[in-house]
């Protein structure tokens, strides 16, 4: 019973088997026509689409559109925040009226913490799934604490 109401609402959308072929033959026909006419269009919305999305995940990582590509493969979201930290760091540096030496001890230390957190995510790109997660998870805590105390620097 269930096949008879499937093939009444097949037919009554007009859609039967021989409708289908006639179709292929007409695109058969019609489509080297079509084609030359059709194609500029469809890659000018695939470049737009693209771009759509390049943009969406540019502002997900939080880096600029040009820099994507330095961002890549399983550890790119963590390559971009340790980026990040280290642009952090270097404000903290340069903090109006000067930094203070505490400031300047924990930016030595963040820095070179983050130089091993960057080498920690390249080597676990080889990594098995699990132990890359494992790895990833690990540099994110300590990329949260890191980034904690930056905003504690920077008085945020």
């Amino acid at each position: 019973m269930a096949r008879k109401k499937a093939a009444k609402a097949v037919e009554a959308g007009g859609f039967t088997p021989a409708r289908a072929k006639n179709a292929l033959a007409l695109a058969k026909v019609l489509g080297p026509a079509v084609l030359p006419v059709v194609t500029p269009y469809v890659m000018q919305g695939a470049a737009v689409v693209r771009e759509r999305l390049e943009r969406r995940k540019a502002r997900r990582l939080g880096v600029e559109v040009d820099d994507l590509g330095h961002y890549t493969g399983r550890g790119g979201a963590l390559h971009a925040r340790i980026a990040g930290a280290a642009s952090g760091l270097a404000e903290v540096r340069a903090k109006q009226g000067g930094a203070t030496p505490a400031d300047l001890a924990f930016a030595d230390e963040a820095e070179g913490n983050l130089r091993k957190l960057a080498a920690a995510v390249r080597a676990a790109e080889r990594m098995p799934q699990a132990r890359r997660k494992a790895a990833h998870r690990a540099v994110s805590g300590e990329l949260d604490r890191i980034e904690e105390q930056l905003l504690a620097a920077l008085g945020v």
